[in-house]
């Protein structure tokens, strides 16, 4: 699997200059990448960059510079407001309808916008105290009117595991509940408090799964901001296969999968639904597929 570079100028030096975001909104070269509720404005598949005069309702942040060095802010915002009402050629689409239609810089722009966006709306207040925060370093802290304390945009990691059978020849991949068994895909969780990464691929896929693993090793991650994750990608080996059987709860089928299986699935012709072009998973699955087909 490639991993890709960081493709986007995050202009961290910018953010502790005083007023910035002002000076930046006030400067008639910056654009702005307007984001609701986890969607953004798109125009034959690029995101569209407004100037910052033409928003009027919105919180704010500087998310860094484009690829021609023009500086990009967030504009956050509220569900309704008519200063956003789309051009006929204009559509909001979100980080699910955009994968693989977008390249990395773009994926990495919208990303970072929407994962962003989302904790300017849903944390206005400190957490120890309840207090109300002013944003600060252009938009990537909060500090407590009441107690002074600084916040920052949360991140919660979690695995996500491509499970392999010993001789390499086929995955196992779970349904989840969630998805009526219309879709498989890797098994996956939230690493909790105390827990290593490779401990948790070990609890998730017992827990999900019924297997045990002789063997893991990472692959790369992916921001996934459904609201603010950091996937970790990891191919696995299991230890005994007849072992596999769904916890029927979160996951209520298990099942071994060919290669020949899975090609058909990633086409597109069954036998079952597979993720799609956006998640990690499909990649991690696509990498399975791609190293003996």
């Amino acid at each position: 699997m490639t991993i890709p570079r960081p493709s986007l100028d995050r202009a961290a030096e910018l953010r502790d200059e005083p007023d910035v975001i002002g000076r930046l909104r006030g400067d008639p070269a910056t654009r702005v990448i307007v984001v609701r509720e986890g969607r953004v404005r798109v125009v034959d598949s690029t995101l569209l960059r407004v100037p910052a005069e033409t928003v009027v309702e919105a919180t704010w942040a500087l998310l860094g510079r484009d690829a021609d060095g023009t500086v990009l802010l967030l504009a956050a915002a509220p569900p309704e407001t008519d200063a956003l009402d789309t051009a006929p050629d204009e559509v909001w689409l979100g980080l699910r309808d955009l994968g693989g239609r977008i390249d990395g810089q773009e994926t990495e722009l919208l990303t970072g916008a929407v994962a962003l966006a989302g904790w300017l709306r849903d944390a206005p207040f400190c957490p120890t105290c309840g207090g109300g925060t002013e944003l600060r370093n252009g938009g990537w802290s909060r500090r407590c009117l009441v107690c002074g304390r600084e916040h920052f945009p949360r991140t919660d990691p979690a695995v996500i595991v491509a499970v392999e059978s010993r001789d390499g020849e086929r995955l196992l991949l779970g349904a989840n509940a969630n998805w009526g068994g219309r879709m498989y895909s890797c098994f996956a969780g939230f690493t909790e408090a105390g827990e290593s990464l490779e401990s948790t691929v070990h609890r998730e896929i017992e827990e999900e799964s019924g297997v045990r693993l002789s063997s893991l090793r990472y692959i790369s991650s992916q921001a996934w901001p459904f609201p603010r994750s950091l996937m970790m990608g990891f191919r696995a080996v299991v230890d005994e296969e007849s072992t596999a059987l769904a916890d029927g709860e979160e996951i209520i089928d298990v099942r071994w999968f060919t290669r020949a299986e899975i090609g058909s699935a990633l086409a597109g012709d069954g036998p079952v639904g597979l993720p799609g072009h956006a998640s990690i998973a499909r990649a991690l699955i696509v990498d399975w597929y791609e190293e003996h087909a």
